[in-house]
């Protein structure tokens, strides 16, 4: 296995920098040797810049690929849409050459050349096929006694011949590693479906964007769960400041939306705050009190 560069993508260190910090916290925990991919640039979002122009998105994707070639690590990503536009991007150049040889035209002016010599990996990809559920279990510290929503998100997903952790329709990966932290994945209506911010919907469609949000949250809310956890800060997004927008409708849901960074980094004994759960826009005092108390009686 190859050491990483940790790939933060733009939400993240614009919306979410919470998210970030609990994954630097859980990789040094578990000893993962990992640094910053310096200089990189965004992914770039594959619902946008791939519909649009392929090899301007190739190149931009390429050109990060190469900041961890150089260094001879793979890329670790904390995001779904920054792991599909990789990964997609990655496994297309390897078998290409006419397109290969097309991006490192534009890449070669940069001084960069695109080798093929690394993977890209997820972070729930990884903690499942590197580390195990079995194994994160048994460094747990404080045991999360909580009922949760398990969001997987279409880009972990799909499409089904690159995504190689198996159970695309009814998927048990993400629910293995949520439930080694103790916590209790909770069926729910639709939970294999988008969020609604994928896609370009978010930033063109809002309304509509919206509505399938709301889809989800009526089937999280009638699972009666503490929290939704989810392993992609554009969903997080969705979620959390979603239900901002919905309460201005009069439709208020208020539920916890949890990177799964974050809670394994209280599974591991950090703090709320150490791992950024205050700047999420949703703060339900039951959820915070709860956590409180899972942390005290760690304690004990």
């Amino acid at each position: 296995m190859k050491d990483l560069s940790l790939f933060l993508g733009c939400v993240i260190p614009n919306r979410y920098p919470g998210i970030e910090k609990a994954t630097r916290l859980v990789l040094d925990r578990l000893g993962i040797k990992w640094s910053e991919l310096k200089e990189a640039s965004c992914c770039p979002a594959p619902g946008i810049f791939r519909s649009f122009d392929k090899v301007t998105w190739l190149a931009i994707a390429a050109r990060n690929i190469v900041l961890a070639e150089e260094n001879n690590t793979d890329i670790l990503t904390i995001c779904n849409g920054c792991f599909s536009s990789l990964m997609d991007a990655n496994n297309m150049l390897k078998n290409d050459e006419a397109l290969r040889n097309e991006v490192n035209m534009h890449l070669n002016k940069i001084d960069k050349d695109y080798k093929g010599t690394i993977e890209i990996r997820h972070i729930i990809e990884f903690l499942h096929n590197e580390i195990g559920a079995k194994n994160l279990n048994k460094l747990i510290e404080r045991p999360l006694e909580l009922r949760v929503a398990v969001h997987y998100g279409c880009h972990l997903l799909k499409p089904t011949k690159d995504r190689l952790l198996g159970g695309w329709e009814c998927p048990v990966f993400f629910d293995e590693l949520v439930e080694a932290t103790g916590a209790k994945s909770i069926p729910y209506e639709g939970k294999t479906s988008c969020c609604g911010a994928g896609g370009g919907v978010r930033s063109s469609m809002l309304e509509t964007s919206f509505k399938m949000t709301e889809y989800k949250l009526l089937g999280i809310k009638k699972a009666g769960v503490d929290c939704i956890v989810e392993a992609c800060p554009f969903c997080h997004l969705q979620y959390d400041g979603g239900q901002v927008e919905l309460e201005k409708a009069g439709k208020q849901y208020n539920i916890p939306v949890v990177h799964y960074s974050q809670l394994l980094g209280l599974a591991f004994g950090f703090t709320p705050v150490e791992v950024g759960l205050h700047l999420n826009a949703i703060r339900s005092p039951d959820f915070e009190a709860m956590i409180a108390q899972i942390q005290k009686k760690g304690m004990s």
